[in-house]
């Protein structure tokens, strides 16, 4: 496989690990853009734009990012707080007084972005068409009683963070989370990321679309057999919350791409996506610092830990941000970020400056932890702790 683009010196085995993606673990097509201290230093793409086709991926390719999307949803929260708009501690009723139904009265703003509000699933599951219909879909997370009392435990919301989180937006700003993407996160970086792809960048967006990996042979462990057996039965909290739009969506559906979803469907490029988190940390070339450091340490310190209600095994979060652990392994212990079920991922790692984006075409079954993104993390990780950059 024909690997393009460029590595600074001393990252070479980062390129290495993107070809044996391709060689060893499934991979059709896709793109790894890192940053440090705001300088671009990682570059590649290779194979095709389609998960189904032939023709090449573009420089300027961009694909689904599933869960990737809610790194970027946080950041809109995040900015509101940052300019005095939105109180983290007050609670979600008051901005949005429909949600205080079924004894949410005390759920806070910060319950959100934790998952600890304690609405991972509907009582029933939403249509495409309902989903995408935010007056629709918000008014039915607000009627959802809780699973558990907010604020007292955390299970992932898989997809009703889209409307939380939307919503919260909507009522704070007056805008759309997707006018306010493009208006106060994607330009202002200069990152070509969108929640509802606007029609004039589909020609740039692959079809995505599921790729087995190599077997990796072996009996499963006690945790993988829960988490498998969770994801198996329908009736479990695991299922519904993943299962919250049914029959699922089509990915490559453009009315679908179009909606705007921030828990699961945003838009981007690798480029983009490293930019967005490098604007998180510091200054880039050509772009606007989003976060200040104390917004960046809100994303980065620990709201929630161990055992996952919805994920079955333990997971780590910020505020809108998956923490390096079992559930996600990132660069390291100090890096904020999220993947996105099936493979791209996202972090930044404040200490080090580095911001990573990868995307990809062909969707695995793994929900956080992608063999091939985390190839890739652990070369980048490799190649910093060699003598030429340990001391950088």
């Amino acid at each position: 496989m024909a690997v393009n683009g460029t590595t600074a010196p001393g990252f070479e085995g980062v390129r290495t690990a993107f070809g044996e993606n391709f060689t060893a673990r499934g991979e059709r097509g896709a793109a790894l853009v890192v940053y440090r201290d705001g300088r671009r230093i990682i570059d590649l793409y290779a194979g095709t734009r389609d998960v189904d086709g032939d023709a090449a991926w573009q420089p300027d390719t961009a694909q689904i990012l599933r869960s990737g999307t809610k790194g970027i949803a946080a950041a809109a929260l995040l900015l509101l707080h940052q300019r005095g708009e939105l109180d983290l501690d007050a609670p979600v009723g008051s901005y949005w007084p429909e949600f205080k139904a079924h004894g949410k009265e005390d759920a806070r703003v910060r319950d959100v972005l934790a998952h600890r509000v304690g609405v991972p699933a509907l009582d029933r599951p939403l249509t495409v068409a309902e989903a995408a219909d935010q007056d629709l879909a918000a008014a039915a997370v607000a009627a959802q009683e809780p699973f558990w009392a907010p604020g007292t435990a955390h299970g992932y919301h898989a997809q009703t963070y889209s409307w939380l989180t939307a919503e919260l937006v909507r009522r704070v700003s007056g805008r759309s989370i997707g006018e306010y993407v493009a208006e106060e996160i994607a330009g202002p970086a200069g990152a070509d990321l969108w929640i509802g792809l606007p029609d004039a960048q589909a020609h740039r967006v692959g079809r995505v679309g599921p790729v087995e990996p190599p077997p990796t042979g072996g009996p499963r462990s006690r945790p993988k057999r829960a988490i498998a057996e969770a994801y198996a039965n329908p009736d479990s909290l695991t299922s519904r919350a993943f299962g919250t739009i049914a029959p699922a969506a089509d990915e490559n559906d453009p009315a679908y791409r179009a909606a705007q979803l921030p828990g699961s469907n945003g838009i981007g490029t690798a480029e983009g996506l490293a930019r967005f988190y490098a604007s998180l940390i510091g200054e880039v070339a050509d772009g606007t610092r989003l976060f200040t450091p104390e917004t960046t340490q809100l994303a980065r310190a620990e709201a929630s830990s161990g055992p996952d209600r919805t994920l079955i095994a333990p997971s780590r979060f910020g505020l809108g941000y998956m923490l390096h652990g079992i559930a996600s392994p990132l660069l390291s212990p100090n890096s904020f970020g999220h993947p996105g079920r099936g493979g791209a991922l996202g972090f930044a790692d404040p200490e080090t400056g580095i911001a990573f984006g990868y995307v990809t075409n062909g969707m695995q079954k793994g929900v956080t932890a992608d063999p091939r993104a985390q190839a890739l993390v652990r070369a980048v990780r490799e190649a910093l702790a060699a003598p030429s950059h340990s001391g950088a």
